[in-house]
């Protein structure tokens, strides 16, 4: 099979939010949020078993979308794609509101927002898909919405090995030592779980290095040329 194939297809970038019983707010980047229906209006969201999100959205029966805008920085998707929930609380610091039923919502970098209950779900394997019935809904901005194409090739993400879109390994090929390198070759670091990149540090990363955005260690990182 070519699984470059699904390269192909098309998504955007949300946060899906809840909170489980004991009051302990969940939530997680997924590209697989979509409307169903139009009356009701009826969505859908694919999430990993592993996940708390959808553990708490199992608990409580209800959930929150945000759609995020494309400006929105790797540090904000990093925080909420590659950390969990039941050791890091990702809402402390950031724009949220709770919605009318109690339940955490992102704002900052939001472009719209949702309030749903849970309908149904359907077992899928290695992710549950959930369908919601929009409760409520409302535009934040008119930013761009980020997409799925975007954030790979602009901001050079990748996708979190629980993500419905995982096809397998995604890293960059590593680049040649930089003595072969031309001087007006800039030379830098990849993370390749979650692609954040920073410039310098010829003689490799410090050995207490960790990505700020994903927080592994430097043994995750690939030497790589700079655009």
């Amino acid at each position: 099979m070519d699984t470059s194939a699904f390269h192909s297809l098309s998504y955007g970038l949300y946060v899906v939010s809840s909170q489980n019983k004991a009051g302990r707010k969940c939530g997680c980047v997924v590209n697989t949020f979509q409307q169903v229906t139009s009356r009701p209006f009826q969505v859908s969201v694919a999430l990993n078993k592993e996940n708390a999100t959808l553990a708490a959205i199992q608990e409580s029966g209800r959930f929150c979308v945000t759609v995020l805008e494309q400006d929105t920085p790797m540090e904000l998707i990093g925080r909420f794609g590659f950390h969990s929930s039941l050791d890091t609380d990702k809402f402390d610091g950031v724009h949220f509101e709770v919605d009318n039923d109690g339940f955490p919502a992102l704002l900052e970098c939001g472009v719209a927002v949702f309030s749903c209950e849970v309908v149904n779900t359907v077992d899928m394997g290695s992710h549950v898909v959930v369908f919601g019935k929009v409760e409520d809904a409302r535009s934040l901005s008119t930013s761009e919405p980020l997409t799925y194409a975007y954030y790979h090739a602009v901001k050079k993400g990748k996708t979190p090995p629980k993500a419905s879109s995982y096809v397998g390994d995604e890293s960059q090929p590593v680049a040649p030592a930089a003595t072969e390198a031309s001087e007006q070759q800039r030379w830098g670091w990849r993370c390749t779980v979650c692609g954040y990149t920073l410039e310098g540090y010829p003689d490799g990363l410090p050995a207490d290095f960790t990505c700020p955005v994903c927080g592994v260690g430097p043994e995750m990182f690939e030497r790589v040329v700079l655009d």
